[in-house]
């Protein structure tokens, strides 16, 4: 016999009664109804699934226990969901950045607490629609604060590489690369870079070893690097990420057809070079509201004093970044018109480089690069969770985590309406802005 279940409840587990013998039935399976999961409907917006699909006008997304259930035109309502009315609005994936770091460095000066100030970081990202960091060099209040984390958590989502392998000799290099391993982390991440000319690289020995590491305990490898020639030996060596623009030359038909060889995504993070000089000019952005809603005053007023500013305007290493920016633009938009994977990253998290709007500030900087708005946003969204493994993000697809953005503007017509941000939804539940 099956209970018949009412509006807002499901049918149980079976349960198996053992009846006396003068039945016949021997035995019957009864269904408790118990409590459905709550369903929250999310209507009448534009959504902008992430696949490259035409948007869907007047769509119906249903969330159910944080994971999409359905995203359709006009679609029906169930009986006794919650209704989020978006009308008029625009929606997109929520934004993933592919090159970033999380150490608590952005948490209010008040929080002592290491894994509190992590999150404060996360909490950070969020605000500004970044729903998921790949952490490419942290410490172990990151690692602690991913562990401790559930999917449902009101703040960005975080993968770690632990701290950046950076040892010369090959033995140091496989066993700093296999702590980080036996720690857990999700990316190896390394340097090949002499930082315009005032230090040594990395030995090849070394970051041999470091890949060797990455094989063995099936990681995969990040790698700074600057130079044009590096690129395409660490590519050729099995690097599986471009973690930052090729800066010194054009690049040429050989590392084009290496990219495309081995599929390895290229991550552009322009706005790292911006903030190596930039404060010596006074940017705009300082002044932006969408800026100065959520960016710790602290670090402004660091930003902007006299003496940092001068310092700044005198470095010679600023100057030649500035240059290596111009470089990485012209890159970019050759890697694009190429049609390799490109990737949203910024390297923000360190000082000057401020989590969330920088971000944004990446996305128009690829825009005025060449990219489409399309393509733009592509690379923060599927691309980026492609680049990442990430198979559960970047895309609002049936089964995947409710992680979206929703934006007064189009986004898709001028990528700069990214300022037009309202509300930012992680696991279907809206974050604190």
């Amino acid at each position: 016999a099956f209970a018949a279940c009412g509006p807002g409840t499901q049918l149980g587990p079976m349960t198996s009664l053992r009846l006396p013998p003068t039945l016949a039935f021997g035995a019957l399976c009864l269904a408790a109804c118990t409590p459905a999961p709550p369903t929250t409907a999310f209507t009448g917006a534009t959504v902008w699934d992430g696949s490259g699909a035409d948007p869907i006008e007047n769509a119906t997304l249903l969330v159910r226990e944080g994971r999409i259930v359905s995203l359709e035109e006009g679609g029906a309502v169930p009986r006794g969901a919650d209704v989020v009315s978006l009308d008029g609005s625009h929606v997109t994936p929520g934004f993933v950045d592919a090159h970033a770091h999380v150490s608590g460095y952005w948490a209010d000066a008040a929080v002592e607490d290491p894994l509190e100030r992590v999150h404060g970081d996360l909490d950070l990202f969020a605000r500004y629609g970044v729903t998921t960091v790949n952490s490419l060099g942290d410490d172990a209040a990151t690692r602690s604060a991913r562990d401790a984390s559930s999917p449902t958590d009101p703040r960005a989502r975080v993968y770690i590489a632990g701290p950046v392998v950076t040892d010369f000799t090959p033995e140091g290099a496989r066993a700093a690369a296999a702590t980080n391993a036996d720690a857990g982390v999700d990316w190896l991440k390394l340097r090949v870079d002499d930082n315009l000319g005032t230090s040594d690289k990395m030995p090849w020995e070394a970051v041999q070893a470091v890949l060797d590491v990455a094989d063995e305990r099936g990681l995969r490898l990040a790698t700074h690097l600057f130079y044009l020639d590096d690129a395409k030996r660490l590519l050729e060596m099995g690097s599986d990420m471009v973690a930052h623009s090729v800066r010194d030359a054009p690049l040429d038909d050989e590392f084009v057809e290496l990219m495309r060889a081995t599929g390895v995504c290229y991550v552009p993070t322009l706005t790292r070079e911006v903030s190596t000089f930039a404060y010596a000019d006074g940017p705009d952005f300082l002044d932006d509201p969408f800026f100065t809603r959520h960016q710790p005053r602290t670090e402004v007023e660091r930003v902007t004093d006299p003496a940092f500013v001068q310092r700044q305007a005198e470095s010679a290493t600023a100057a030649g970044y500035r240059v290596a920016l111009a470089q990485a633009m012209e890159n970019l938009a050759a890697a694009s018109a190429a049609g390799l994977p490109v990737a949203m990253g910024t390297d923000a998290g360190p000082a000057a480089r401020f989590p969330g709007y920088f971000e944004h500030l990446e996305l128009w900087m690829m825009a005025d690069a060449g990219m489409t708005a399309e393509e733009v946003l592509l690379s923060a969204t599927s691309v980026a969770a492609t680049c990442l493994g990430a198979d559960d993000v970047g895309t609002l697809e049936p089964g995947k985590w409710a992680d979206f953005l929703v934006f007064e503007e189009s986004p898709l017509l001028d990528v700069r309406a990214t300022r037009s941000l309202q509300q930012v939804y992680v696991a279907g539940g809206a974050i604190d802005r």
